[in-house]
């Protein structure tokens, strides 16, 4: 399955990932993930939002136990955020069925549509839209940077965008979601663990600041004439850094647009994307205040106008408790002496946040040596991913085979 995967949407150049919504590389994904689910016998289906299921048994039951996770990516990401999810999800299942696993509930493997947001700049629109999140108003006004419109590029991909919207009745199906994801980070790599539960996700958000001055020339305009946006930015972005490391928090201008984008000419426009998350929202508010009354104290001495606006924002995100604990009930039971699954929290957002304010949710991690993640180096040892489909067909077990 992974090396089947593996070409998809792979730049030759990079080595990285471009899997964006509903655009080719999309599209081969959601074929492959068709094809798994026929190969196995499961019930397919595509949702009224571009979602993908997989179910073993009867889909309307109720009480049925989930897993999977997304298969687009961030530009230039790696393999792992996401498929190993999927992938892993699938051998699970071929797991329990080796182990000749009895299920006394229902089964589905989904693929959920656009978690990372890279083309229309909002992350996991698919599940927010299932989970209400995101009306269907706001997901009509969404643009690439081409400015084509979400519902165009379903359209293009043989989807109809009239039909997306909130999607209750699927979710009342639902008994609990759990998403096997690579950790993001180096907490499991640290404890030497392979396989670890997820806590509770930071909360998070993403803020784009305008700073507008005026355009000229490179060349023939003096230093003390200009009103340059480009330095208020880039004072803005050492005042993130400064902001993050005094709250403990992260904080990170990662995507910048400038116009004209000119090598000898002085920007009219410059634009960039913050994103900041903390352990807790009271430390988040700290950091992002502290940033924008730094970017506004810079704007103001160089003569630049400034907007700061919110795009998005996922508060807070704690774990179904119930769920997690007999989680690692399930995976600390060893043959001769109880196992210790370490418990972590994540800065990462996730198609499994946004779905526990409808339904329980859990996270299983599987370590990241390098704590690389979105870059094509991201990596996980085979034997690492082994263990986590190991823990995930332990769980399911213990969940669905009750």
């Amino acid at each position: 399955m992974w090396q089947d995967l593996k070409p998809i949407g792979r730049n030759p150049e990079s080595g990285g990932y471009r899997r964006y919504a509903w655009t080719g590389a999309d599209a081969d994904c959601r074929s492959w993930f068709k094809a798994q689910a026929e190969t196995r016998g499961l019930t397919y289906e595509l949702d009224r939002n571009g979602n993908q299921w997989a179910w073993l048994g009867d889909p309307t039951q109720g009480d049925a136990v989930v897993t999977g996770s997304h298969l687009d990516s961030v530009p230039d990401g790696g393999p792992f955020d996401g498929p190993l999810g999927v992938v892993s999800a699938f051998a699970a299942l071929d797991e329990l069925r080796n182990r000749g696993a009895e299920f006394t509930r229902p089964l589905a493997i989904a693929n959920f549509g656009d978690e990372e947001g890279a083309r229309f700049g909002l992350a996991c629109v698919g599940s927010r839209l299932t989970a209400g999140q995101l009306t269907p108003e706001q997901a009509h006004r969404l643009r690439d940077a081409d400015g084509i419109t979400l519902p165009q590029a379903m359209e293009r991909a043989g989807y109809d965008p009239e039909t997306i919207g909130p999607d209750p009745d699927r979710l009342a199906r639902i008994g609990a979601f759990v998403e096997l994801h690579v950790e993001q980070g180096r907490a499991l790599d640290l404890t030497g663990d392979r396989v670890g539960i997820a806590s509770a996700i930071w909360p998070h958000g993403r803020w784009r600041f305008d700073f507008r001055g005026e355009a000229n020339h490179a060349g023939t305009t003096r230093l003390v004439d200009r009103r340059d946006p480009m330095l208020s930015y880039a004072e803005t972005v050492l005042a993130a850094r400064r902001e993050a490391e005094l709250a403990g928090a992260v904080a990170t201008f990662g995507k910048i647009a400038v116009e004209p984008n000119g090598v000898n000419a002085i920007p009219s426009l410059v634009r960039g994307w913050l994103d900041s998350r903390a352990a807790d929202q009271g430390t988040l508010d700290t950091v992002v205040e502290g940033i924008e009354k730094a970017a506004r104290e810079y704007a103001d001495r160089h003569g630049i106008e400034l907007a700061v606006v919110r795009e998005s924002f996922t508060p807070v995100v704690e774990f179904e408790h119930a769920l997690r604990d007999e989680m690692a009930r399930i995976l600390g039971k060893g043959r001769d002496t109880d196992i210790r699954v370490p418990v972590l929290g994540t800065g990462a957002g996730h198609d499994a946040g946004i779905l526990s304010g409808s339904i329980p949710t859990a996270m299983l991690f599987v370590r990241n040596p390098t704590g690389v993640s979105h870059s094509p180096a991201e990596y996980a040892s085979e034997d690492d991913c082994l263990a986590g489909v190991t823990a995930l067909a332990d769980v399911l077990e213990g969940l669905a085979c009750r």
